[in-house]
C-alpha cells in the first residue's frame, strides 16, 4: 500500500457543501479532519493525475451541509441530501470514466453525521456498491463490512486533535469501572436503570457534579471504561478511553467497530452485549488481575492507531482509515 494506493479528490463542485468537510472539530470533526487532509496536497497517497488513482474521493460533506442549510435557515430534507449526492455522481460519471467502468465500487465519501449511512441504503440501484467510511456503522441498517469502512467517532477539541493522552500506572488505578454521559438512547437507558450512581465499584452518572475530579481524570484512573451506544452505535467513549490507557467496554449491538480487519478488539476490550448489562460487575469482577494487565498493555500498544496527526503518519488513524479502504480495493476487479 506504501509504495502504490493512490487516490484521486474529484475538483467539481465548490464549497460550502463540497470540498469542505465541515468543523474540525467536536463530535464530528474527523469527517472535516480527514477531507482536510484529502484536500490538503500533502498526503502521500493522493494521486497527481485521476489517470493514476486506484479510488476516487467524492469531496461531499454530510456535516457541511446540515450546518449550511441551519445557518441559511432553509427547510431541507434527507431526500434533498440524496439528490444532491446523485446529480454530483452524474456529473462526474458523464465527465469521468471511472464511475461506470466499475459500478461506482472504487469510489467513497466519508462522514460521520447520522445522516450519513441513508447515502446508498435509500438509493441502493445508483449506490449499491459505492464505499462509505462511516462512524456510525450500524449492520442493522445496511453496513456492509466488505464495502464499508468503520471509522472511530472523535470528540475534537478546539484547537486540539483529540482527547487528552495520559499515562497512568495500571497500580494507581482504583476505580473498577466509570460512564458519565446523556440519556441517549435505550442502552443507555437500561444501564442507568441498574447501575447509576447505585454502586461504589460501577461509577456510573449521568452528570459529573462540579469537583476538582473532571471526566478525564475518571477514565485515567479506572481499570475499565464503559462505553454505550447513544443514539447511535459508535461511541467517541472508545477513541477516549484508548488515549488514557483504559480498557475500553463495548456495550453495543450490530457496531462493526473500526480497524477490525487487522485488530482483534478482544485482545485490548472487553465486549459486553446489551442482554448481559445487569452482569457488568461480575463480568468485570471476574477478569483476574493478570488478564487485566494484558489488556490494559494492548490497549497502550493500540494507542497509535487511534491517534489524529496532521499532516498524517504511518499507522496513526488516517493512515488506518486509508489501510481499510486500500484492503476493500484489492477486492475490485476493474474491466
Amino acid at each position: 500500500m506504501e509504495k502504490r494506493f493512490k487516490i484521486w479528490v474529484y475538483r467539481e463542485g465548490e464549497p460550502p457543501l463540497v470540498h469542505h468537510g465541515g468543523p474540525l472539530k467536536n463530535i464530528y470533526g474527523i469527517e472535516g479532519q480527514f477531507m482536510d487532509e484529502m484536500e490538503s496536497g500533502l498526503n502521500p497517497f493522493m494521486a497527481r493525475h485521476h489517470d493514476e488513482a486506484h479510488v476516487f474521493f467524492v469531496p461531499i460533506s454530510v456535516v457541511a451541509i446540515i450546518i449550511f442549510v441551519d445557518r441559511a435557515q432553509i427547510s431541507y430534507t434527507r431526500t434533498q441530501m440524496l439528490n444532491m449526492f446523485s446529480d454530483y455522481i452524474g456529473n462526474v460519471a458523464h465527465k469521468y470514466p471511472y464511475w461506470n467502468r466499475s459500478g461506482g465500487a472504487d469510489h467513497f465519501f466519508a462522514s460521520c453525521h447520522d445522516w450519513a449511512p441513508d447515502i446508498s441504503y435509500q438509493n441502493s440501484p445508483l449506490f449499491m456498491n459505492f464505499t462509505r467510511l462511516l462512524c456510525n456503522a450500524n449492520k442493522s441498517e445496511g453496513f456492509e463490512p466488505k464495502r464499508d469502512v468503520s471509522i472511530p467517532e472523535v470528540n475534537i477539541p478546539e484547537g486540539k486533535l483529540g482527547p487528552p493522552h495520559m499515562t497512568i500506572s495500571p497500580r494507581n488505578r482504583s476505580i473498577l469501572t466509570f460512564f458519565a454521559g446523556g440519556l441517549h438512547g435505550d442502552i443507555r437507558k437500561i444501564l442507568f436503570d441498574y447501575w447509576k450512581e447505585k454502586d461504589d465499584e460501577i461509577k456510573v452518572f449521568e452528570y459529573l457534579k462540579k469537583s476538582k475530579k473532571d471526566y478525564f481524570w475518571y477514565m485515567s484512573h479506572s481499570k475499565f471504561c464503559l462505553c454505550p451506544s447513544g443514539y447511535e452505535v459508535a461511541s467517541p467513549r472508545v477513541v477516549a478511553a484508548i488515549g488514557v490507557g483504559c480498557v475500553p467496554v463495548i456495550i453495543s449491538d450490530n457496531y462493526e467497530l473500526p480497524f477490525s480487519d487487522v485488530l482483534e478488539w478482544s485482545k485490548f476490550s472487553v465486549i459486553i452485549p446489551v442482554e448481559k448489562i445487569p452482569e457488568i460487575k461480575n463480568i468485570l469482577k471476574n477478569i483476574t488481575t493478570r488478564r487485566y494487565l494484558t489488556l490494559q498493555r494492548r490497549v497502550i500498544q493500540a494507542q497509535r492507531h487511534f491517534v489524529l496527526n496532521r499532516p498524517a503518519k504511518p499507522f496513526d488513524m488516517i493512515h488506518m482509515i486509508l489501510h481499510s479502504l486500500w484492503l476493500r480495493r484489492l477486492n475490485i476487479r476493474l474491466p
